[in-house]
């Protein structure tokens, strides 16, 4: 198979997020596609369209273990219910607002010390699996 004909994944590609000698976990959402009011032009007013988002956390482990205990670890799923929270709120321009505002809620969490996320919006050109942008930020402390 010819170099050309290789498919590039629609996903991030894996990141050197989880660091066992810096107790760093890798926490991440994975193409998560919900609808949104998104978009600057006037035919993206007053409509709905399919956005794909993923998100990728350097997440500090404790010293306790777990003990197997959702209290005790980043949960994906909230990720993904304040995601849908941000959304919620109305019209957003930019994909770099909603990017922005993801990266915030994430690192609301002092447990995370960095984040990527990657928003695309999949119907907004034609002949374009998908248009973005993927953003990172970190805690400094």
């Amino acid at each position: 198979m010819a170099h050309d004909d290789v498919k590039p994944a629609a996903s991030l590609s894996h990141l050197p997020y989880a660091d066992a000698t810096r107790s760093v976990r890798h926490v991440f959402v994975r193409d998560y596609v919900t609808d949104a009011e998104i978009g600057v032009w006037e035919h993206e007013k007053d409509t709905r369209q399919k956005v794909r988002i993923n998100v990728d956390l350097s997440v500090l482990e404790n010293n306790d273990h777990h003990g197997d205990q959702l209290d005790k670890v980043v949960c994906y799923n909230d990720i993904v219910l304040n995601i849908q929270k941000i959304i919620s709120q109305g019209h957003i321009n930019l994909v770099e607002t909603l990017a922005e505002e993801i990266a915030t809620m994430t690192l609301v969490d002092n447990r995370v010390i960095g984040t990527r996320v990657r928003v695309e919006k999949l119907e907004a050109v034609e002949g374009a699996a998908s248009v973005g942008v993927e953003i990172e930020r970190h805690r400094y402390s």
